[in-house]
């Protein structure tokens, strides 16, 4: 039976709340062989494989305010960027139930969180810039997979002029918008003809109604028109 894919990446920004969030996922979609399908989507039969990419935070944080006193190369700080990413996937799965797994090859069915080193190491898709956050790392493993992208954040979107956009196409991307997203993702989601629905995670209901395809507040951010 063929699942529907989600990838959602989990900022730092939320290294408080996310235990919450990716234990409300499992608990909803399960975690690995196990899974519970809700009494809505029974008769589709139609399972979810959701892969959760841990953001960097303030592990990433420390290895960023090192270099500024230290001076390391880009190629240095960006792989000790994606170790710091993984410090982060270590920590969701201590504070939760979440399966675990170091390759994009096969999605299992229910909610696992990616220790994405490996991955990157063998692949090298993005260049070494601190303009490249796991944003577009996230970006790229759902274009890699097939997935959905989800970013979930500490806030409920994009912001202008202090009112939330619903939906914003990245050509209008431009001033008067204050912003969440690393400056890469938006070029990225463009050549893919992608989509990133950016979303509060401080409200776990809200990333599960969003994985469903319900209207939660967020903003869609467009680059596939």
């Amino acid at each position: 039976m063929k699942s529907s894919r989600v990838v959602i990446k989990v900022g730092g920004s939320l290294i408080q709340e996310a235990p919450e969030l990716v234990n409300r996922l499992v608990k909803e979609f399960g975690s690995g062989e196990h899974v519970t399908v809700p009494d809505e989507l029974i008769s589709k039969k139609m399972p979810f494989s959701i892969l959760i990419v841990p953001g960097g935070g303030i592990f990433a944080n420390s290895v960023r305010r090192a270099d500024e006193r230290f001076g390391f190369g880009d190629d240095a700080a960006h792989w000790m960027a994606i170790l710091a990413m993984e410090q982060y996937a270590y920590y969701l799965q201590d504070k939760s139930h979440v399966k675990s797994t170091d390759s994009i090859k096969e999605l299992t069915t229910g909610v696992s969180i990616l220790f994405p080193y490996r991955v990157l190491r063998a692949e090298d898709p993005l260049p070494h810039s601190w303009n490249v956050s796991s944003d577009t790392i996230a970006a790229w493993v759902a274009k890699q997979t097939g997935s959905r992208f989800i970013k979930a954040t500490d806030v409920d979107g994009i912001f202008r002029e202090g009112k939330l956009s619903r939906e914003i196409f990245i050509s209008d991307l431009t001033g008067g918008f204050k912003s969440c997203i690393d400056p890469v993702l938006p070029g990225f989601l463009q050549k893919n003809k992608m989509e990133c629905v950016i979303i509060n995670g401080k409200f776990p209901e809200r990333v599960i109604q969003a994985v469903y395809g319900k209207p939660v507040p967020c903003t869609t951010v467009k680059g596939n028109i």
